[in-house]
């Protein structure tokens, strides 16, 4: 019984070993923030759109959220008080009405400023960042002075020689492709969503849960702009992602520590800040060559694939299936 369990035991050791050595290996990664500096100073136009990213989620974001808990509700509890001994005249407290009619009157207070300013905000904050986390990624991209598409080292040594894929067609039809597997990664990364946000409502794991999956979302966030400038194909990424994926989840950690532990809308401003400086760290990053550098002295030896994202491309392929056209160009992409 203990010779025919000895040797799993082995493996077993010896993968938990590799798993923890990649998941220190990406959380180093991704504190190596000097790189953000390094690359703004080789880039004028990025160390501007930084800086307005941070201007925008940072100084009027986060500082309104600031404004309001420092000034703007202890204002409306000194105006509109809650407790009787707030009141000069204890008569105006008999009924008790009055406090009912001060904590209406603060409740639409709050909820209109938060209808005429923070959502609107939040949305416009939203989309002006989108807009600039390419903007960012863009500059940063060509701040490294990368030319050529970055190779990305298969989950089996063996698929080098058996797997030859095709180059990507240039002109109009690489174009189409190109819009494809942007449809097909919004559809893929709006189920994971689903799934991150489903995981916090399992009882007594689920914060652990989605604290594993945040990590490797915003991972996979930070590295897919990279790979989008480097062309790398939709199948390639996501093999190369499943299959190291102590790794991503290493790397995509600090982001999750920063925001975990906060409000909604402050988590937001927070991770707002921070997301452009990660996607510029991945940007900057060797992972690539720190994994390939691991698994030549594993011996090529390295963990198994994990199908983290199996439920979110099962459920994209069924979406991209009612539009056989837009299916078909997908399952092309990934054969590139």
């Amino acid at each position: 019984m203990d010779t025919s369990t000895e040797p799993l035991t082995k493996v077993l050791r010896a993968k938990s070993k590799q798993a923890l050595l990649l998941w220190l290996e990406g959380f180093r990664e991704a504190c190596c923030l000097h790189r953000v500096v390094v690359l703004c100073l080789r880039s004028k136009k990025l160390l501007i759109r930084t800086g307005q990213c941070f201007l925008l989620n940072g100084f009027i974001f986060l500082g309104s959220i600031f404004v309001l808990k420092s000034f703007v509700l202890p204002t409306l509890l000194w105006i509109l008080p809650d407790q009787c001994s707030q009141f000069s005249s204890q008569e105006l407290c008999s009924g008790r009405s009055i406090l009912q009619l001060y904590s209406f009157f603060r409740l639409g207070l709050i909820q209109l400023l938060y209808v005429f300013w923070f959502y609107p905000l939040y949305t416009f904050s939203l989309i002006l960042s989108t807009i600039w986390y390419n903007d960012i990624a863009k500059y940063g991209f060509a701040a490294m002075g990368i030319s050529g598409h970055t190779v990305l080292e298969p989950s089996k040594q063996n698929e080098t020689s058996q797997n030859i894929k095709p180059e990507r067609p240039t002109g109009l039809g690489g174009v189409v492709i190109g819009i494809s597997e942007q449809v097909y990664s919004m559809l893929l990364l709006t189920f994971f969503f689903i799934e991150v946000y489903a995981t916090g409502f399992i009882p007594y794991i689920g914060k652990a849960v989605n604290f594993l999956l945040l990590s490797w979302m915003y991972a996979y966030y930070c590295f897919e702009y990279k790979w989008n400038f480097s062309e790398v194909g939709l199948d390639k990424r996501l093999d190369f992602f499943e299959s190291n994926w102590p790794f991503f989840a290493g790397f995509g950690s600090p982001c999750v520590l920063a925001i975990f532990f906060f409000s909604p809308l402050v988590s937001y401003g927070v991770m707002a800040i921070l997301f452009p400086l990660f996607v510029l760290t991945a940007t900057g990053s060797g992972a690539e060559d720190v994994i390939s550098a691991k698994r030549r002295k594993w011996k090529g030896a390295g963990l198994w694939r994990l199908p983290i994202f199996y439920v979110a491309d099962t459920l994209s392929m069924k979406v991209l299936s009612f539009l056989p056209f837009e299916s078909q160009l997908v399952q092309d992409s990934k054969a590139l």
